[in-house]
């Protein structure tokens, strides 16, 4: 069977523990050479009926899986429903929740949650290089993460509600090269001191930057071409704009409260990697990408990342009493 290319095909053929194997081995060694994690030797010999690796060195931990050294590491699911799972989340243009995947795959909720933000670990690029190159345009927005207030009940709204605007929520920074990709952090506050900073480290000095008239964007003409669009007056002034950014952020939105419904800011940068990860791997004119190209992607960074469950939930270094 050749290498799927859709869900129905990618579950089918991920189904066979041979195919998963084979297909894990040609995302990790670019030579097909299998090597040891501990070693790095090449002298390994596959243990057909453990579905194991041994290497010949005298070391500990001689045999090993193909999870060894990668997201999967120490999780008892095997490859023949991690793969599937991982289709699904670089696919999905909402997201997928825990839920479905529990549903779908016949595992606990909490192990489907577990293995999602694994999978967004992988999602997580950092391959946003300086936007700004040959004179292209730059868009700079920021946007309020939290909940609504309609949505609650009376006494909660009273509790949480204790201001206007973004009061009580977090903050996500974006910064978009029109035509390119997406670079999104939570920031502390919209102070200059705060987006200064990201600016310089994410745009060449000298490029066309386009923002709204929020009080931290004051004084960026000296590094930018810098051009200014007031919201209260109008959203287009000709190509003065932010709503490549608006429009990521309406993506995001959708999938954190129509998918994901209930975000602890703790883990909101996790959400962010998965969106910017979709986005900036997203099918253009130029890039003809698709799901099987993205899966493949997200695939290759599986290796070297580790997340443990206490590390995820906040509670590394914690002793009992």
């Amino acid at each position: 069977m050749e290498a799927p290319s859709t869900l129905q095909q990618a579950i089918q053929f991920f189904s066979d523990y041979d195919n998963c194997r084979e297909f894990m081995v040609a995302v990790r060694w670019a030579d097909g050479i299998v090597r040891c994690p501990t070693c790095d030797s090449e002298k390994v010999t596959y243990l057909e009926n453990a579905k194991l690796y041994k290497c010949s060195g005298k070391h500990a931990r001689q045999k090993f899986s193909l999870k060894v050294g990668t997201i999967f590491e120490d999780s008892p699911i095997p490859l023949e429903k991690w793969l599937p799972a991982v289709w699904l989340l670089v696919s999905a243009k909402n997201g997928i929740s825990s839920y479905e995947i529990h549903r779908a795959l016949g595992i606990t909720q909490k192990s489907a949650w577990f293995m999602m933000h694994r999978i967004r670990l992988a999602m997580q690029t950092g391959s946003f290089k300086k936007a700004g190159f040959g004179g292209s345009e730059v868009e700079v927005d920021e946007t309020f993460i939290g909940g609504k207030s309609r949505n609650m009940h009376k006494a909660e709204r009273k509790r949480k509600i204790t201001g206007t605007g973004g009061k009580g929520k977090a903050i996500v920074f974006g910064v978009m090269e029109r035509g390119g990709k997406v670079h999104t952090q939570v920031i502390e506050d919209r102070l200059s001191k705060t987006v200064r900073p990201i600016l310089k480290e994410r745009v060449e000095a000298g490029a066309t930057l386009y923002t709204d008239v929020m009080r931290g964007y004051f004084g960026l003409d000296d590094e930018f071409a810098h051009a200014m669009v007031n919201h209260a007056v109008e959203y287009v002034s000709g190509r003065v704009h932010t709503n490549g950014l608006e429009n990521f952020w309406s993506l995001l939105k959708r999938a954190l409260g129509g998918t994901y419904v209930s975000v602890e800011p703790f883990h909101l940068f996790r959400y962010l990697d998965e969106q910017s990860f979709r986005f900036n791997n997203r099918a253009t004119k130029d890039n003809p990408l698709n799901d099987a190209d993205r899966f493949t992607f997200a695939m290759t960074q599986i290796a070297g990342r580790r997340l443990t469950y206490a590390e995820l939930t906040g509670k590394v270094g914690e002793t009992t009493a």
